[in-house]
């Protein structure tokens, strides 16, 4: 059966933003699943997840970003401090050892999470026991978006406020604001070395148009304090969706959490 929808206010006045979670009980350390750019946690990968925890008496819980699935909120107005502050919201809301599994943006949104706890607990009290990280995007706000623009398409942001770009995952196009941008460069990693106080497990796709394998290669030399492994997966694309790219997910998670657990 599935989870019921919860909801969790993030937020305060005219910021105040209703996230909705679904959470499945079960023995830990609990599962939580951070999404990508524009997803929700109906995906395929998210779906999986909570099928292998069910079956497995396993704690699972996911959630939307506001402006994505069904929190409230506008896309438009999302930034990525904005949207780690709701992880954090989520993350605060449970009990107990975490492991934290992130796709694409959800990366990105994992070690910002990792971050703020580690500052407030310090290493040896932290809760977040380890990562699972598929085709992870830290920084790509700068890294692979504005990077990569086109004069034309940076000029037209600064002096608009915003450009559609098309997508290769959705009919609609991404809609990226200068606020987004801005804000991204405020919640940077990839310059300086990067604590989690676990061990990480990242996925990438070696056929990823939208995360190079290069940029997670540079994840994984900042994770230097900790224990990181990268999987290449041969063919594998950004969404790493496929039925053996699920099976590696599972493996993957179940084996994080033989170690932690």
């Amino acid at each position: 059966m599935s989870a019921e929808v919860e909801t969790i206010t993030v937020g305060a006045g005219a910021e105040a933003r209703t996230i909705a979670v679904k959470r499945r009980s079960g023995r830990g350390p609990d599962l939580i699943w951070l999404g990508g750019f524009r997803s929700d946690m109906e995906g395929t990968k998210a779906l999986a997840l909570d099928a292998h925890a069910a079956a497995r008496g396993l704690a699972f819980t996911r959630f939307d970003y506001s402006g994505h699935g069904v929190s409230s909120g506008r896309f438009e107005d999302g930034t990525i401090s904005r949207w780690a502050e709701e992880a954090a919201a989520v993350f605060a809301a449970t009990e107990g050892p975490q492991i934290l599994i992130g796709s694409s943006m959800g990366g990105w949104m994992s070690l910002l999470t990792a971050r703020a706890h580690l500052a407030g607990v310090g290493r040896a009290n932290s809760r977040i026991v380890g990562m699972v990280l598929i085709a992870p995007a830290p920084d790509f706000t700068e890294a692979l978006m504005w990077a990569s623009f086109s004069e034309e398409i940076r000029r037209t942001i600064l002096d608009e406020g915003r450009y559609a770009e098309p997508s290769a995952y959705s009919d609609e196009p991404y809609v990226i604001t200068r606020a987004l941008i801005e804000d991204g460069r405020r919640n940077l990693l990839l310059g300086g070395t990067i604590e989690t106080g676990c061990p990480v497990a990242i996925l990438q796709g070696k056929d990823d148009e939208s995360v190079p394998v290069a940029h997670a290669l540079r994840l994984t030399e900042r994770l230097a304090l900790d224990d990181a492994t990268l999987t290449l997966v041969d063919d594998g694309d950004h969404r790493l969706s496929r039925p053996e790219d699920i099976d590696l997910l599972l493996r993957t998670v179940d084996e994080m959490i033989g170690r932690v657990g």
